[in-house]
């Protein structure tokens, strides 16, 4: 019988939309651009989502991740502090900063209970998601890139979930829209993984400017 890859079950386990740290309830500004920047059909939300992945995520968060794993398995603590703080910084609107408040202080809520002692690293302070999930996929034997690969695919699982009730859109469409995006994640760690603290970025400014609006949108579904 062949070996399963070390780390793989555990990965799938933190990659999954079913964990309970409430990531099915964030559209990361869908939502706001269906309802104002014409997002209205499989096309579009597509390229919306791949926008995010190739802008947003392989610039700021992705990098972040895989620096954070090799902070935790190093167990320095200060690094992870400042990876967290810098995070925090590139979230430009409220609810953006909420979510990935909410969402890493819910994994890491999550890593205590279940593995308090793997949780050393988070005592007395509450992470950022990225950071968090760093933190928990760190205890496994899986790569960096592995560990970054699934933090993404369970990234964009939600996002095709989101953009199927938002827009809406039908199973098959999303299907086709996460295999898009499962093709484009090896050039979003590729890239990720050339980035250090000097060349990390963060400026997404429409995905700014859709936020804010969301934050007061009359009719929503979800928190960001």
């Amino acid at each position: 019988m062949t070996a399963f890859t070390p780390g793989l079950l555990q990965l799938i386990w933190l990659a999954s939309p079913a964990l309970p740290v409430g990531g099915f309830s964030y559209s990361e500004g869908l939502e706001a651009a269906v309802e104002w920047a014409g997002v209205n059909d499989e096309a579009k939300a597509a390229d919306w989502i791949s926008g995010q992945l190739q802008l947003s995520l392989a610039r700021c968060d992705l990098p972040v991740l895989l620096q954070a794993v090799t902070a935790a398995r190093a167990d320095d603590g200060p690094r992870l502090r400042q990876l967290d703080a810098w995070v925090r910084q590139t979230r430009e609107t409220s609810e953006l900063r909420l979510q990935t408040e909410q969402m890493g202080r819910s994994l890491a809520d999550w890593l205590r209970g279940l593995h308090p002692e793997d949780a050393a690293l988070l005592a007395g302070w509450q992470p950022s998601y990225p950071v968090a999930f760093a933190v928990a996929a760190a205890r496994t034997q899986a790569s960096a890139q592995d560990i970054a690969a699934a933090f993404c695919f369970g990234w964009a699982e939600t996002m095709v979930q989101t953009a199927i009730k938002a827009v809406p859109l039908g199973q098959s469409a999303g299907q086709r829209m996460l295999g898009r995006l499962a093709g484009e994640i090896p050039a979003a760690l590729a890239h990720a993984a050339t980035l250090d603290d000097d060349s990390r970025q963060a400026l997404s400014p429409m995905l700014a400017i859709l936020s804010a609006r969301h934050e007061n949108q009359y009719s929503r579904l979800f928190r960001s």
